[in-house]
């Protein structure tokens, strides 16, 4: 489950820098209801994209954008609850882990769903059917 963080040099602290994925991956974990699940955790990894602050634009003018894009299969983050969450706990890690001056406005969460099928990890395809399946087993 690919989080991306976009975010311009000078906003993120040195430590928001090195904190930002490992705090949105667990509040994706918490979001999902699958904390503690190895199989789940084991998948969750992301990048961290710091561009020169005249490379970030909204509104088609230069901006200091904070963007964390999530990628998921189609069965994660299922309901609303479960995607506004995410989405809340993500615009308030940035907040937490960004210079003071940082607007919480300009932080954007976005979270994207790859089509059944169409998620794979290794080399091999997984349906929702087998990432469930997957999960199930590392519960128990």
């Amino acid at each position: 489950m690919p989080i991306t963080v976009t975010a311009p040099r000078g906003v993120l602290t040195a430590e928001g820098e090195r904190e930002i994925l490992p705090r949105l991956t667990e509040a994706l974990i918490e979001a999902s209801g699958l904390k503690g699940n190895t199989f789940f955790t084991s998948v969750v990894g992301g990048t961290v994209h710091v561009l020169e602050p005249e490379h970030i634009y909204g509104g088609g003018v230069n901006r200091p954008l904070v963007m964390v894009e999530l990628k998921l299969p189609d069965i994660g983050l299922p309901s609303l609850e479960s995607r506004t969450a995410f989405i809340a706990a993500a615009t308030d890690i940035v907040d937490a882990l960004t210079v003071p001056a940082h607007d919480r406005r300009d932080t954007w969460v976005n979270i994207l769903n790859a089509l059944d099928g169409g998620w794979g990890l290794g080399g091999q395809t997984y349906t929702g059917d087998a990432l469930v399946a997957a999960v199930t087993a590392a519960a128990q």
